[in-house]
């Protein structure tokens, strides 16, 4: 707890740290809105988003609350092996994004009631790209990292048990593989897995990466770069 207390003391000196903190905010809250639109969509959606997909069917409570125990559980990873990568969007992270995924996932169920294949290839088109709109906002901001980015980087960073590339891969699979497993100890089935591990996932994975290179390059970067050099 007091490091925790020493981190909130020091983000005052962080250079432009309330634009920092918008861009978190700002980024984080986007995220949160295109897991809602991904599991309207049906068709898979990022590795981590697969595992809790998975956790939400098999233990019954609100998502909201389950993202935070499950976050909270990474947060601990982190606090003990290497705490340096915590920051003020992890914060953000762990307390927003299960909340308004799930109010944004609610609202949309009363739009799109029973939506055709059509408008679920929108919807994951449309997600795919606020993810990653969102996603270059909240890593410019550069204010701390989500609780499951943290575990690849201690264990190829700190632990140097690999690059992180290829250390991200087997978490992706582990999160992918617990999810599906979860799903179907939960009664799920088999014909319905893609809609938490499918072309969605396929996607993420293959094509946010230089997504959201794109929208740091052209969007946050010059958005910061410009409030700095005021």
């Amino acid at each position: 707890m007091d490091k925790i207390k020493e981190l909130f003391a020091k983000v005052p000196a962080i250079k432009n740290f309330k634009k920092r903190l918008f861009m978190t905010l700002f980024g984080v809250i986007i995220c949160a809105i295109s897991v809602g639109i991904f599991k309207i969509a049906a068709l898979g959606v990022d590795p981590f988003q697969s595992f809790m997909a998975g956790l939400d069917a098999a233990v019954p409570l609100d998502f909201g609350l389950l993202y935070i125990i499950a976050n909270a559980v990474l947060l601990l990873f982190s606090l003990i092996f290497d705490r340096h990568f915590i920051g003020i969007a992890t914060f953000i992270n762990l307390f927003l994004l299960g909340y308004i995924t799930q109010f944004t996932y609610d609202f949309l169920q009363k739009i799109f009631v029973n939506p055709s294949m059509v408008t679920r290839i929108i919807c994951l088109v449309v997600g795919v790209v606020i993810i990653c709109f969102g996603s270059a906002f909240y890593m410019t901001a550069d204010l701390g990292v989500s609780t499951y980015d943290a575990v690849a980087l201690i264990i190829s960073g700190t632990w140097k048990k690999g690059k992180f590339q290829y250390v991200r891969i087997i978490t992706d699979l582990v999160c992918v593989a617990l999810g599906v497993g979860l799903f179907l100890l939960a009664g799920g089935s088999v014909s319905m897995i893609p809609t938490i591990a499918g072309v969605g996932t396929i996607i993420t994975a293959f094509f946010m990466g230089p997504l959201i290179e794109f929208f740091n390059v052209h969007v946050a970067r010059p958005i910061l770069k410009d409030k700095e050099e005021v």
